[in-house]
């Protein structure tokens, strides 16, 4: 099995005309995107948790973080494991003590969790060999550019069927 790749977080990205938002991770030092498409509450509370701002109350994934950190377990890292079915499937990894659990997640979930948490995003190298997108090294602005013209091109229908 080869060794998980780390992804930086770009930021959530909105594809129009359909407005939807799109979870945007970069391999580091690599010039490979995984464009994922996610629900609107889970974009709001991952650019709040990017931009630090908090809620009067606490938003699910403030409730989650707070519930690991209360219960004397560690977030040490979120992996995007696989893309089935269309599907995108993610991994918290846990560490309580000498214990590991892994705990399945939509990676949006993860990902909102990583950032309120300091936590590094990996994704296996079969998922970004099948879903990635090769942008060369440019200008953020050329390689926001680029990805806009790849969105104008896909949607979510190529990444296969949705589960029923």
């Amino acid at each position: 099995m080869s060794e998980n790749i780390p992804l930086d977080l770009i930021g959530v990205r909105i594809e129009l005309p359909t407005n939807t938002p799109i979870l945007l991770l970069r391999e580091q030092g690599g010039d490979r995107y995984l464009p994922i498409w996610i629900g609107t509450p889970e974009a709001t509370s991952i650019a709040l948790a990017r931009e630090g701002i908090s809620t009067e109350r606490p938003l699910t994934h403030d409730l989650t973080a707070a519930l690991i950190e209360e219960l004397g377990a560690t977030l040490t890292e979120v992996v995007v494991t696989e893309l089935r079915g269309g599907t995108f499937y993610a991994d918290l990894r846990l560490s309580i003590g000498d214990d590991i659990h892994i705990i399945s997640s939509r990676p949006s979930d993860a990902v909102a969790l990583a950032v309120r948490m300091d936590v590094p995003l990996f994704a296996n190298p079969d998922v970004l060999n099948e879903a990635g997108v090769h942008i060369q090294d440019q200008s953020e602005e050329d390689e926001i550019a680029k990805f806009k013209e790849f969105l104008d091109e896909v949607g979510p229908e190529d990444f296969g069927p949705a589960p029923s």
